[in-house]
């Protein structure tokens, strides 16, 4: 058993991956001898060299239509975006090309490729502190992966490298340097479940990334202020969405709250309340409550820290909602 830094664990999962399967690569911008704009690559080019760690021109069209050729004709392309925001410049391959090849091909062409993406906020500004896991949620044929801890960047990682369709991997940019304790030996994770982090009864909150260390701080503090005890789910996949443990968690608790970085209007959560409407809607003892950052661009520097859920803010909305 080691401690790992979540970056480190990025580097640990590609590695792993390229020592089982001689047709996993790497490219983006910076990830060789830089060893990546967030050192989550460092020493992949030194163990695996030049022809299968490689930078990338600042052209994300360019190396996105470089990847998806690679894919097409047999490698497993691993790519980092670096920025999350830097998706909209190569929009047309996220919706339109990766995700609908295979179908249009009648399964002749697939793309198994993992498009790494540094999401979230991080003092950044509005530009580069985007949480888009929702604007990839929305894409048919997409598989979206969005890890909370260094053993889950590993073995989710490590499932999405071998996926046979195209995955995006969102790492959060204020998670990179928070460790954990990853076990030995090879480590593969399933996508499409989520992980019941602390058991509850009175109420399921639902979590990604940052948010999730964010939603067990609040329910230790609910627990210990009020005696309200809440169950966390660390949902950990969007697509394939894991509804059965969600469900099955509400069925237990009757109340439903999401923490989501993401703006509010059409977040994640709101199709899971959604699902919740259509499927669950008698085991729910109260209107499920979203906690979301308002529709607006992030300011910079610290005025991001307003707008962001915190733990002050799960705790006092949950409190509210139960205790009226």
């Amino acid at each position: 058993m080691a401690e790992l830094t979540y970056r480190d664990a990025v580097a640990r999962a590609i590695a792993q991956e390229m020592e089982r399967d001689p047709d996993v690569v790497l490219l983006g911008e910076d990830v060789a001898k830089a060893g990546g704009v967030f050192k989550a690559t460092v020493g992949l080019y030194e163990k695996f060299g030049p022809k299968r760690v490689r930078d990338t021109p600042i052209s994300e069209q360019a190396f996105m239509g470089a990847a998806m050729g690679a894919a097409m004709t047999g490698l497993k392309p691993v790519v980092d975006l670096m920025f999350a925001d830097f998706a909209a410049v190569c929009w047309d391959f996220f919706a339109n090309e990766f995700p609908k090849s295979r179908y249009m091909t009648n399964g002749q062409v697939k793309v198994p490729l993992v498009i790494r993406l540094a999401n979230g906020s991080a003092r950044f500004g509005a530009q580069h502190c985007q949480s888009v896991e929702n604007w990839c949620m929305m894409i048919p044929g997409l598989k979206v992966v969005v890890p909370s801890s260094p053993v889950d960047v590993v073995g989710l990682l490590a499932a999405s490298i071998r996926d046979p369709d195209p995955v995006i991997f969102l790492e959060h940019k204020s998670l990179y340097a928070v460790k954990g304790e990853v076990p030995d030996g090879e480590i593969v994770d399933t996508l499409g479940t989520a992980k019941i982090l602390r058991p509850g009864k009175d109420a399921t909150i639902l979590a990604l990334a940052l948010m999730v260390p964010r939603a067990l701080a609040a329910a230790e503090r609910l627990k210990a202020e009020s005696g309200i005890d809440c169950e966390v789910i660390d949902v950990r996949s969007l697509l394939p969405l894991d509804t059965r443990t969600i469900l099955e968690s509400l069925s237990r608790t009757g109340h439903l709250f999401t923490v989501e970085e993401n703006p509010r209007l059409c977040g994640w959560g709101a199709e899971v309340v959604s699902i919740v409407a259509d499927e669950a809607f008698y085991d729910l003892d109260g209107p499920p409550v979203r906690i979301t950052t308002p529709h607006i661009p992030l300011p910079p520097a610290e005025l991001e820290d307003l707008l962001i859920p915190s733990v002050d803010r799960i705790v006092e909305t949950v409190r509210r909602t139960l205790t009226a």
